[in-house]
């Protein structure tokens, strides 16, 4: 199903998108700006599907989108006619043609069989300034019925003009409690995996479901657990390859340091507190204990700026395995 009430957090971007409808002023552009996999295309297809609804307007308070109109149908099979997803031929870039060929030179033409034309563009940020400027046009004289909702990861990345005549909704981080119960009662995961998710995730619902069912995360997780567990026995450059074992699995070196984060995260909860109940690798009790027992407060706090530092690193395109090397140095040498 596709409704308001599916949407998991995010309440702001909710009771904006309801009051909208309610009032009937609804903008001609919208930008839903927020981190891969978090839901940004969902919240677009309920509020499409919402304005679209052939139950909106009508007496009684019904609830929309209704799911069993024609319209909504329609739109939950991507059959909608109305409902126009903007694709693009390069995987990399949004060029002024794709811009042209499915919104400028189409707007023209009404709808089919709704009351909007609405257009959806995810990955905005790939578009051109030239696609960007061709996009501007029609946003400065769109006929009544058009719609835009461009979603995107980086709102800086459209220009100030793009972003002065849209609705700019950000998405907020989504609570770890509220992760952790879709997680056990939507999918029925395990309450240790489902906290193992939810520390990977960091707010990112959509993240947490993949990672839920990815098998290339745990076997990821294993791999490092595998190093964080034996890291005074093992040489450096086991070490290194056990890391780069890590691209077998689709992840990369980033997702093995935000595993390695939540561990030393655990070991210093647990060096403070001597309480296993709050930690998210609980079940590697035995270890963490081991690891805390061994380590400072200064050791533990310098592998977890190290981590930073990692990532920081490998942003700015260090070359990994000496990366990996250094950050690894840094662990043998405080625990």
């Amino acid at each position: 199903m596709a409704n308001f009430q599916d949407i998991i957090g995010q309440d702001q971007i909710k009771e904006h998108m309801k009051n909208a409808i309610a009032s009937g002023k609804i903008s001609h552009a919208y930008i839903i700006n927020g981190e891969q996999f978090s839901g940004k295309e969902f919240i677009a297809k309920v509020f499409a599907m919402a304005l679209q609804c052939e139950e909106r307007g009508k007496e009684g308070g019904a609830v929309i989108p209704c799911q069993k109109c024609h319209s909504c149908k329609q739109a939950l099979s991507d059959n909608q006619p109305d409902i126009i997803k903007v694709t693009h031929e390069k995987p990399n870039t949004i060029g002024v043609d794709d811009v042209r060929l499915h919104i400028s030179g189409d707007v023209g033409i009404k709808p089919y069989s709704s009351p909007y034309k609405i257009y959806i563009m995810n990955e905005a940020e790939k578009m051109t300034a030239q696609a960007q400027n061709a996009l501007l046009k029609t946003l400065e004289e769109p006929p009544e019925y058009v719609v835009i909702m461009l979603l995107t990861t980086n709102v800086n990345a459209l220009l100030p003009t793009i972003l002065s005549r849209c609705v700019v909704l950000n998405m907020k981080p989504v609570s770890d409690q509220l992760i952790k119960k879709y997680l056990m009662t939507e999918l029925q995961i395990t309450d240790y995996k489902a906290d193992v998710c939810v520390a990977f995730a960091r707010g990112n619902l959509g993240k947490a479901r993949q990672l839920a069912f990815s098998e290339g995360f745990e076997n990821m997780k294993d791999e490092a657990l595998s190093i964080l567990k034996y890291v005074q026995d093992m040489e450096l450059s086991e070490m290194v390859a056990a890391a780069n074992q890590i691209k077998e699995y689709k992840l990369d070196r980033k997702d093995l340091i935000d595993i390695m984060t939540v561990w030393y995260r655990d070991v210093l909860l647990f060096k403070a507190t001597n309480d296993m109940n709050h930690l998210v690798f609980r079940e590697e009790g035995s270890a963490l204990r081991q690891v805390a027992r061994r380590s400072s407060y200064e050791g533990i706090e310098a592998v977890l700026e190290a981590l930073e530092k990692a990532k920081k690193r490998l942003d700015a395109n260090v070359n990994p395995d000496l990366v990996m090397e250094l950050l690894f140095l840094t662990m043998k040498e405080n625990g």
